[in-house]
This record gives C-alpha cells, sequence and structure tokens, in this order.
C-alpha cells in the first residue's frame, strides 16, 4: 500500500512534464525518423499471439518513463504477491488465484498455509468425467436420451465468460451439442431459450456460488418448473447441476449434490471460467480443448512473471493505457475483434475491466484524485467500421483501439479473409496517418468537383490521424491462443489497478441497487402505499402499478 497518492511520484511527475512537451508529436513521423519503429515496439508470446504497439503516441523514452512508474509503483513485487497467494483482495481478505487454476507444472500454491492444487485437481478430474459422460452419452436424462441442448443459467462472470468462450471456440463443439446462455432477469430471455428445448434432451447448469443470486436462482426456477410440468419432479435430479459451494441450497433445489461442482473464494467472478464455470465449454469443446485453454493462458502467466517489464505484453498494454488515461486525457477505448467467433469478447472486458478498476477509493481508504478505469466498449469487425468508427476516425477526441485479429480463419471462404485482414490493417493506419486537407483537395479535384466545392467539402473530407490502436495479432483462433489472449487482458488490468492503488477484486458498486430493488419488489406486487423513495421512484411505482391494472 502507499501512503501517498500515486500523483506525488517522482516518476508521475516527469510523466506529466514529459506529455506537456510530447503531446504535439505525430506518429508518422516516428515512423519516418525511425524504420526499426515497429520492430521495436512488437511483443509476441510464442507462435500463438504477437502485439504490435507501434502505432502509439509513445516514444522511446515514454515507455522508459512508464516503466520507471511501474517499478516506483513496486509492480514487480506485487505480481509476485499475487502468485504466492497474498491475500491482494484487501476488502474482503482474500487471495486471488484464479491463476492456480491454470497452474499446469502443478506447483504448490498456498492459501492460509494450505495446499490448494490437489482440490483443484479433484475438481477438474470430476469435471472432465461429468463432460465426458454428457458428451458421450453416457450420463442421460429421466426417459433415457441423450443430453443434447446444454442451458448456463449464470450472471455477470457466470455467463460472460462462458459464453464468450463458448462462442469463440465454436468451430470446436462436438456435433449435436447445442450451448444456451440464461442471464437477465428479463423473462423473455428465459422464455426464448425455453422455447427451442426439448425437455427430455436437456441439460440446465446453475452457477450460483452461494445459490441465493436472485437473476439466477429465479431463471433457475422457471427453468425447474418447466421441466417438472414435462417430466415430474424426479427428472429433475437428472437434468440439473450446479456450480455452487452451498450444498443444503443445492439439495433443497433438488439437484443430487454428487453433481454439485466447487470452486473457491480466491476466484472471483469475472475469472471464473477457468474453473467448473467453464463446464458448458467442457462439454461443447471436450475437456482437452478446455486444457488448452490453460495451458495458454499458463503461458502467458508465465510471461507476465518472468519477462523483464519492457518485454512484458501485459505490463506494456497497461502503462499505454496509463498514458493515454491518465496523461493524454483520453477516458475511453475500443476493443475490435476482427473475427466473429470473438464477437462477445468486448461485452467479456467490460466487466473485466470496468468492474475491476471502477473505483475512486484507494487501498488506503482515501478518495483518488486521479482518473481510474477507461469506458471501454467494442463490437466485432467489420460491422462496426459501419456505427462507431465515424467517431473513432474524426470524432474530437481520440479513441485507443485494440484491433485483434487471426491470421488465419477457420473459414477460408472465398476472399472473405483477405478482405477482412486488408480492412483491419487499414484501419491502423489511416488513424495514425490521417488525411490532410491538402490531400483531400487533391482527391476532390480528381474526381471533377469544381473549386467552390473543393473549399467548402475538404475540410469534412480530412482526417486528423495521430489516433493510437494496438495491433493485437493471433496465428488462429484455438483454445490456446484464446487462452492466453485471456490472460493477457486480466493481467492487464492488474497492472492498471497496482498503478492506481486500488483493489480490483472486489465489486461493491454492484451491490446497492441490487439491495435496493429488494425493497422495491414488494412493492411492486402489493398495493403498498406509504412509499417512502424520492418522488421520482415512488411516481414510477405508482404508474407501473397503474399501467399493469
Amino acid at each position: 500500500m502507499f501512503e501517498r497518492s500515486v500523483k506525488n511520484l517522482k516518476s508521475w511527475k516527469k510523466l506529466e512534464s514529459h506529455y506537456k512537451h510530447f503531446k504535439k508529436t505525430e506518429m508518422k513521423d516516428l515512423f519516418d525518423k525511425d524504420a526499426d519503429r515497429a520492430a521495436k515496439f512488437t511483443l509476441s508470446l510464442d507462435d500463438a499471439l504477437w502485439v504490435d504497439f507501434s502505432k502509439n503516441r509513445v516514444s522511446e523514452k515514454t515507455m522508459t518513463l512508464l516503466m520507471n512508474l511501474a517499478r516506483e509503483c513496486r509492480l514487480e513485487n506485487k505480481i509476485k504477491s499475487m502468485f504466492r497467494g497474498d491475500k491482494i483482495n484487501i476488502t474482503e481478505n482474500r487471495a486471488v488465484l484464479h491463476t492456480a487454476l491454470r497452474n499446469r507444472e502443478n506447483k504448490p500454491v498456498m492459501v492460509d498455509g494450505k495446499d490448494v492444487m490437489p482440490e483443484i485437481n479433484a475438481v477438474f478430474a470430476k469435471m472432465r468425467k461429468f463432460s465426458e459422460d454428457v458428451r458421450y452419452g453416457n450420463f442421460k436424462g429421466h426417459t433415457g436420451k441423450k443430453l443434447t441442448n446444454i442451458v448456463n443459467i449464470g450472471i455477470g462472470g457466470s455467463d460472460l465468460g462462458p459464453v464468450m468462450v463458448s462462442e469463440a471456440l465454436k468451430k470446436y463443439w462436438m456435433k449435436g451439442i447445442n450451448c444456451y446462455f440464461i442471464s437477465n432477469i428479463d423473462g423473455t430471455a428465459c422464455a426464448e431459450v425455453l422455447d427451442k428445448l426439448d425437455p427430455e434432451t436437456t441439460l440446465f447448469i446453475v452457477a450460483s456460488k452461494t445459490f441465493t443470486t436472485i437473476e439466477t436462482l429465479t431463471n433457475a426456477r422457471t427453468c425447474r418448473k418447466w421441466l417438472a410440468d414435462a417430466l415430474g419432479e424426479p427428472a429433475v435430479a437428472k437434468h440439473f447441476v450446479a456450480l455452487s459451494t452451498n450444498v443444503e441450497k443445492v439439495r433443497e433445489f433438488g439437484i443430487n449434490p454428487e453433481n454439485m461442482f466447487e470452486f473457491w473464494d480466491f476466484v472471483g467472478g469475472r475469472y471464473s471460467v477457468w474453473s467448473v464455470i467453464g463446464l458448458s465449454v467442457a462439454i461443447a469443446v471436450g475437456m482437452d480443448n478446455f486444457e488448452k485453454m490453460l495451458d495458454g493462458a499458463y503461458a502467458m502467466d508465465k510471461h507476465f512473471q518472468e519477462m523483464p517489464l519492457e518485454s512484458n505484453i501485459p505490463v506494456v498494454l497497461a502503462m499505454i493505457g496509463i498514458w493515454y488515461n491518465n496523461f493524454a486525457g483520453l477516458h475511453r477505448y475500443a476493443v475490435i475483434p476482427y473475427d466473429q467467433y470473438l464477437k462477445y469478447l468486448p461485452a467479456y472486458l467490460q466487466q473485466m475491466d470496468m468492474e475491476s478498476n471502477g473505483k475512486s477509493v484507494d487501498v488506503n481508504g482515501a478518495f483518488v484524485r486521479y482518473a481510474t478505469a477507461p469506458v471501454l466498449f467494442g463490437g466485432a469487425g467489420t460491422d462496426v467500421q459501419h456505427s462507431f468508427f465515424q467517431l473513432i476516425h474524426q470524432g474530437t477526441e481520440a479513441v485507443p483501439c485494440d484491433f485483434i485479429i487471426p491470421a488465419i480463419s477457420h473459414n477460408e471462404i472465398g476472399d472473405h479473409h483477405e478482405i477482412l485482414l486488408a480492412n483491419v490493417l487499414a484501419q491502423g493506419e489511416a488513424l495514425m496517418r490521417g488525411k490532410t486537407e491538402k490531400e483531400a483537395a487533391e482527391e476532390l479535384k480528381k474526381s471533377g468537383k469544381t473549386k467552390e466545392e473543393i473549399s467548402f467539402l475538404k475540410r469534412f473530407k480530412s482526417f486528423s490521424g495521430n489516433r493510437p490502436s494496438n495491433f493485437i495479432l493471433l496465428k488462429k483462433i484455438d483454445p490456446y491462443s484464446l487462452g492466453a489472449l485471456i490472460a493477457m487482458y486480466e493481467h492487464k488490468v492488474f497492472v492498471q489497478g497496482i498503478i492506481w492503488n486500488i483493489d480490483s477484486f472486489d465489486q461493491m458498486g454492484v451491490e446497492l441497487g441490487k439491495q435496493m430493488a429488494l425493497n422495491i419488489l414488494p412493492e411492486l406486487q402489493n398495493n403498498v402505499y406509504d412509499l417512502k423513495h424520492d418522488s421520482s421512484t415512488n411516481q414510477l411505482i405508482k404508474l407501473i402499478r397503474r399501467m399493469r391494472k
């Protein structure tokens, strides 16, 4: 913990001074002055992942100063602290050990003096057996039919992770297996899935650590009733499994405790896809492929622990993000995967980033006096080129972008992937170089426009350029590279939390609205007249009641 604000550190002050002198520097000038810039500013992991960060508003001096800040914040010690199981989640007094789930060398990992690896291995062995039993029809439904429709019921990390990973690895799904996901408390989400299913062939996975999450349990009870109405109460035990730690609640629901899979307090929700929360993924793609994803994440974990800060992929990306957020005043960034299989990655990273670092109190309990998590948004290219890219290219504020693309597509149909590659490469170059008014005028002249038209249109057709981006190149979207990619972003978020001196592993901000909803619920369901909210909320409750009569 720091006893003073990070803004008072010498390295922070030097970065502030450096930015004043550097802020008008053009990236295209940096490229013109250094023919080796791209090579100097590219890092890789194995043969699976490359990161080209050369199209950023940074120089070698900038990167040196940023790494000085990381060292003054004792980042290297903090990395060691997380991996050895120290209780770095200070508000909840917990270790942060999602990394233990992909500890592929099986080295001891101690929590409160106990090696947690035997428990982890036992749960994974149970997960392997169950997933294979479902895949190959050894675990059948109540009527003896194979379970081919897998429905994950969860919310937050218990939904976003499995949704994103299963979709990313859809090419690896076992033939005949289909995965569905229910998260939203809106009944439409539940009804839309149930309408597609046959009760005899459906397996429900209820993911809730406490088995009390209101959204998850409400959806689970609806699904339970749907199943029981069709097949009878005894069918529940053959069509529901639980990812939880609350044996009594699970048994009370009607699930056989033998079909309950455990996970631990040291695994936060948004980091839980590596655990049994990924059971739906394991059933769809097979436990071998699930473990290959763990292999990729472990490779990134080792890279993160062992590489010097200057050549450490998560650290470099994190510090560039600090540079923009805290010195350039750019408080948003976009993640654009140019691959349809990665379409849910931006939503997954929104939780990863903004739930982790959307904090305004530091680890000492003091209010922070600087920006923390930027707003993250994104979507799949090329679709988003026709939505928010207008703002990316010509908006009043630059938006740093992460472009992600595989060099090899799973679906080599015609020229599709070549066109996709050409688009993403062009976006990065266009954002960096832009187009001057003079260049725009020349183009307009060649198109036959009059002098008056050229004079009027040239500014509309020009682009400021000097807009930053990272280019993250994967060989292809496979379990190994996906694991490495997810772990890369996890560690990036961790590094930024260390710099901002905040606890990245709690999510207190999620609770207040949920608590207040429990008070409002009976007021909507019953004619309670003594409403004690603000006038707006009171009015809305009354209007809803009246409209529903």
